[in-house]
């Protein structure tokens, strides 16, 4: 009976993602970036919170925007779950593997999980990074976890 129940569960959940939301709400574009700038916003006013859950949606709606998945890995960063910041980090590492800003947050992702050979492999990549900015944050991780 349960086996039953969880086929069932997982078959509507399969329907359930390949629901088209954008066409069943009629959003467009227009109304996704309207729903990241106010996310952003509130980014901006430090209400991570409500900014999570603009963005946990925008990655539903607008599956795979590379965007949406790093700004809700850093808000799950900032806000101390460094699991679910990894998650989304890596399905935005998928869609762009060089990508500075995602490859920085999951390196410090993996380091505050405690992957230190991992993390640390990812920082002292980016050290040498032409953004004066990434580059001084991987150095900044490195010198931070290195023993």
């Amino acid at each position: 009976m349960i086996s039953m129940e969880l086929a069932f569960n997982t078959t509507e959940d399969n329907k359930m993602s390949n629901v088209d939301w954008l066409d069943v709400l009629g959003l467009g574009k227009t109304e996704l970036d309207d729903l990241r700038f106010i996310g952003y916003s509130y980014i901006k006013q430090g209400h991570y919170k409500i900014a999570l859950k603009f963005f946990e949606s925008l990655v539903i709606l607008s599956k795979n925007a590379l965007y949406d998945l790093q700004t809700l890995g850093a808000l799950y960063l900032q806000m101390g779950n460094n699991l679910s910041a990894l998650n989304y980090l890596e399905q935005a590492v998928k869609l762009d593997p060089k990508d500075p800003t995602t490859l920085i947050n999951r390196a410090k992702a993996l380091l505050l999980l405690g992957y230190q050979r991992q993390g640390l492999l990812q920082a002292e990549t980016l050290q040498h990074h032409s953004d004066e900015k990434i580059a001084s944050q991987a150095t900044a991780l490195v010198l931070a976890y290195s023993k």
